[in-house]
C-alpha cells in the first residue's frame, strides 16, 4: 500500500521499480490515454457537423455532397470521422505519455536535453496538420478528381474520402517530427552529425520512400509531401550542428546503466 502513490507522481531516475511496478505504471498511463481519447471522441462526435464541414472544405465545388451506400453508412462514417478526429486531437497527449513513461530511464543530464525537444513536438505536429490541410489536400484532390474525368462519372464516397483526409492529416503531423528525431539522436550521442551528412543521398532515398508511402497515390501529392521532408531534413542537420552535440554530462552518465 505504501508504494501506491508511485502511479500518480512522476517516477524519477533514481527510483528502483520492479517489473510489476513498471507494468502498473504502464497500465495507469494507458488508462489515462484511453480516457483522453474517449473525451476527445465525445467532443468530436458532439461537433460532428463542424468536423465534417472542415474535412469537406478542401473538396472542389461539385463534390461537396458525398455519396453513401446503405442505411447505416451515414452514422458509421460520422463515427469513424469522429474517431479519426479524436486520434488527431489526442495524439500529442498520448505521445507525451509515452515519452513520460520512457523519460525516467534518462539520466538528469539526458533529461535536460530531452525535455526541450519534447516541448517542440506539439508545435511541429500542428504545423504538419496545417501543411497537410492547406497544401497537400487541395493539390491532391485537384489532380485526382480531374484525372481522366471525361472517361469517368466521378462520385466521391464519404467513407473513402474521410479516411483519406484523416490519414493524410495524421501522417503529415507525424512526419513533421523529423527534426526532433534527428536532434534527439544526435544530442544523445547515438548518431553523429557527420554520419548523417555523409549519408545524405541515402536519407533522400528514404525520404522519397516515406513520401510515396504516405496517403495519396498520385505523384503530385507525393512531391508536395517530399519537398517539406527534404527541407525539414536539412533544417534538422543545421539544428543538430548548432544544438546536437552530446553534452559532457550525458556522456558521463552512460556508465550509470551498469548500476
Amino acid at each position: 500500500m505504501a508504494r501506491r502513490p508511485r502511479r500518480v507522481r512522476a517516477v524519477s531516475h533514481e527510483d528502483q521499480l520492479s517489473l510489476v511496478e513498471h507494468l502498473d505504471e504502464l497500465r495507469h498511463r494507458l488508462i489515462v490515454c484511453l480516457v483522453v481519447f474517449a473525451v476527445a471522441l465525445a467532443l468530436c462526435f458532439w461537433q460532428n457537423h463542424l468536423l465534417l464541414e472542415i474535412a469537406q472544405h478542401p473538396l472542389p465545388e461539385g463534390h461537396k455532397k458525398l455519396t453513401t451506400f446503405g442505411v447505416a453508412e451515414p452514422f458509421t462514417t460520422t463515427l469513424t470521422v469522429s474517431a479519426y478526429g479524436a486520434a488527431i486531437l489526442a495524439a500529442p497527449f498520448i505521445l507525451w505519455q509515452l515519452y513520460a513513461y520512457i523519460l525516467p530511464a534518462f539520466s538528469p543530464a539526458e533529461k535536460r536535453v530531452a525535455l526541450p525537444i519534447l516541448l517542440l513536438f506539439p508545435i511541429l505536429f500542428i504545423f504538419g496538420i496545417g501543411f497537410g490541410y492547406f497544401a497537400v489536400m487541395p493539390a491532391a484532390l485537384h489532380f485526382l478528381l480531374n484525372f481522366n474525368d471525361e472517361q469517368f462519372n466521378i462520385q466521391v464516397r464519404a467513407g473513402d474520402y474521410y479516411s483519406f483526409f484523416s490519414m493524410t492529416m495524421l501522417a503529415c503531423g507525424l512526419v513533421f517530427q523529423l527534426p526532433m528525431v534527428i536532434l534527439a539522436v544526435t544530442r544523445l550521442g547515438i548518431v553523429k552529425v557527420e554520419q548523417i551528412t555523409a549519408n545524405r543521398r541515402y536519407a533522400y532515398l528514404v525520404i522519397a520512400i516515406i513520401a510515396a508511402a504516405l496517403p495519396g497515390v498520385d505523384p503530385v501529392s507525393m512531391l508536395i509531401e517530399m519537398v517539406p521532408l527534404l527541407v525539414l531534413f536539412e533544417l534538422s542537420i543545421l539544428l543538430a550542428r548548432w544544438f546536437g552535440r552530446p553534452s559532457e554530462g550525458a556522456s558521463a552518465a552512460e556508465p550509470s546503466t551498469q548500476e
